[in-house]
């Protein structure tokens, strides 16, 4: 059986070997369409946004960056020398993280992860939206117990975008406003529909006061993205 990339992994293939790149775009489940520069995710130092620069800054020990992606930020830590381990579900962008020079770069799912401990997970570029909903938030919140060493973090960024919903745009009545669905589009691909969270300051705290966790804000970037630290 043939395996199936997805439309991200073939836009971020197709830059990565400088080959008949393409406007890679997002869809959302509110009809809207936006380009996602793809050099986003392959953006060196120099580009990394003050919130990146913020939680890298304060990362320790042993690092988890889940959601890896192509890798920018393990690199950067792994220059720093770090003991970073980049961990990325799409096995085309694992690819893509160890031709770029990750040493330890694992293809898996969060989930299925047991009997290592780190002492920092890091999260960027919204990347706790994975979770996808209020209720994986949770599920992660309890499983994050079983991946960090005592005295360890969570590190990650996110966005409260109430501001979307104004003027003739309701908000959601029958789910959390942040729970959005994405595809991607590329070269007349449509990938599958997949469920993302951003999260509001007081939601995130709530949420996670009911699992042990606190939260600290290390950084507000005055456009509704902000970082949080979590530590039990």
């Amino acid at each position: 059986m043939n395996h199936q990339k997805s439309p991200l992994s073939v836009a971020s293939l197709d830059f990565y070997k400088k080959e008949s790149l393409e406007k890679l775009w997002i869809e959302t489940n509110y009809n809207t369409t936006e380009e996602m520069p793809t050099e986003v995710f392959f953006r060196a130092e120099d580009n990394f946004y003050e919130l990146e620069y913020a939680a890298l800054e304060i990362c320790n020990g042993t690092v988890l960056d889940i959601g890896a992606g192509v890798g920018s930020h393990a690199l950067f830590l792994q220059e720093q020398g770090f003991d970073v381990t980049a961990l990325e579900i799409d096995k085309d962008l694992v690819k893509i993280m160890q031709e770029r020079g990750v040493e330890k770069a694992i293809c898996d799912d969060v989930y299925l992860l047991k009997g290592k401990q780190y002492d920092t997970l890091l999260l960027l570029m919204n990347g706790i939206g994975l979770v996808g909903d209020l209720s994986g938030l949770e599920k992660f919140l309890i499983h994050a117990k079983t991946l960090l060493n005592y005295g360890g973090q969570i590190l990650f960024d996110s966005s409260d975008i109430s501001y979307l919903f104004v003027d003739d745009v309701p908000m959601p009545t029958t789910h959390y406003f942040g729970e959005i669905k994405y595809r991607y589009l590329y070269k007349a691909q449509r990938g599958e529909w997949f469920s993302w969270l951003y999260i509001d300051q007081e939601k995130l705290k709530e949420i996670a006061a009911q699992h042990g966790w606190a939260v600290q804000i290390l950084a507000d970037d005055g456009n509704d993205q902000y970082l949080a630290r979590l530590t039990l």
